[in-house]
């Protein structure tokens, strides 16, 4: 297998300063385990909840990760929700398909990865604090012949274009 990237940490001050932004008035849980595959055959690697949360169906959360991921140049990082979760819950995340790109962990905001999921389920989902509730996946990805990209990322989300 080729080592393509490395989990790590955001500093203190962005997890707690994002966490205040997602939820006003609450300190910032300690760090979550970093990522890490559950078994020797598993492609995805779990991203675990920094805190417990319930979520109505219908109902929206954005859960700033704490995580920071360093990505070789020619990969990005693929988030979906755990297989269990989705297929149970119909738990999806907002953009369908969370996409980190390799130059995002040098963003203004340490690249810190965040994952915003909506119950789309007829049940109420619960997630305990340090459960699994996303995977992500690295993966390759080629370029065109006549790319020409010189843009330059400060952030996420539509930063590249703004």
């Amino acid at each position: 297998m080729t080592r393509v990237a490395r989990f790590m940490r955001v500093s203190a001050q962005r997890f707690a300063q994002d966490w205040q932004d997602a939820f006003p008035g609450e300190a910032a849980p300690d760090f979550p385990a970093l990522p890490r595959r559950a078994t020797a055959g598993s492609a995805g690697y779990d991203f675990f909840a920094p805190r417990a949360f319930r979520l109505e169906p219908g109902e929206t959360i954005r859960i700033p990760t704490g995580v920071r991921a360093r990505i070789e140049p020619g990969w990005m990082l693929m988030l979906f929700p755990r297989s269990g979760l989705g297929f149970k819950y119909r738990l999806r995340l907002d953009n369908t398909v969370g996409i980190v790109d390799a130059d995002y962990f040098g963003a203004k905001n340490e690249g810190h990865i965040f994952v915003k999921l909506t119950n789309d389920g007829e049940r109420p989902l619960s997630v305990a604090a340090g459960e699994a509730f996303c995977q992500g996946v690295f993966v390759p990805f080629g370029l065109t012949e006549d790319d020409a990209a010189d843009g330059e990322r400060i952030g996420g989300f539509g930063s590249t274009n703004q």
